[in-house]
């Protein structure tokens, strides 16, 4: 008896990939950049409509720019007449400026440097500025006088004036160490309301530096006179200035 052969299956005929369709995402984004400069085109266009509307409107009314064009000239002088007030006020202020010495005693250290500084401002130091502080190098007022020269000041505030403890020769010295060094001094000074150890005026003038105690502080601080009016051996201006 004959067998039987299975039958052979067919295979299954090979589909064909698709192909991608268009990308909405791309055409859409491509539409949202045509809008916006659509919009952009429009907004510029106002603009520029605008601004060519306006200086039609100005070329006939030519009159608008003459009053806006006074106006501006009265307020400039007007704000130039107050800002030269307030300029000499300011003057008046410093040059009027006087301390007594319970009003320097009973300050804050920091107070203090800015008094003298503003002592300095008096006298005709336009660029008196105060620097104590962390870093300061032993400076705590800077300065230039009216003649050019270079002040470097170190401040030292007693609260009990004289009474207090001496200002010794180690404050001279740290100073001096910098003053002509880092800023160029050309009067180097250690003002105070209290008083100086017998050792700082030998040592001051062979380091050719300046003190002011409690009695010159006194009669700079309440009368009219410069400071370089009151200290002996002020160097001259440096040759040049």
């Amino acid at each position: 008896m004959a067998t039987r052969r299975p039958a052979r299956r067919r295979p299954a005929p090979r589909r064909s990939p698709r192909r991608p369709g268009p990308r909405r995402r791309s055409s859409r984004s491509r539409r949202q950049r045509e809008r916006d400069a659509q919009v952009t085109f429009a907004v510029v266009a106002l603009a520029v409509a605008a601004v060519w509307a306006l200086v039609s409107w100005l070329l006939v009314n030519w009159w608008v720019l003459i009053v806006l064009g006074a106006l501006a000239l009265i307020g400039g002088a007007g704000w130039a007449h107050r800002l030269q007030q307030q300029r000499a006020w300011a003057r008046v202020r410093q040059q009027a400026l006087r301390y007594g010495l319970p009003e320097l005693d009973a300050l804050h250290h920091r107070d203090f440097e800015y008094a003298i500084r503003d002592l300095m401002l008096r006298d005709g130091c336009a660029d008196a500025r105060q620097i104590g502080g962390a870093g300061d190098n032993g400076a705590d007022v800077l300065a230039t006088d009216p003649l050019g020269r270079t002040w470097v000041i170190q401040v030292k505030h007693r609260k009990d004036g004289d009474r207090g403890s001496a200002v010794g020769t180690p404050d001279l010295q740290r100073v001096n160490g910098t003053a002509r060094q880092l800023y160029g001094a050309d009067v180097v000074l250690v003002v105070t309301n209290g008083r100086f150890s017998t050792r700082c005026a030998p040592l001051a003038q062979q380091l050719h530096m300046h003190l002011a105690d409690r009695r010159v502080l006194a009669t700079w601080a309440s009368g009219n006179r410069p400071l370089w009016e009151l200290l002996p051996r002020i160097p001259q201006p440096r040759s040049g200035r």
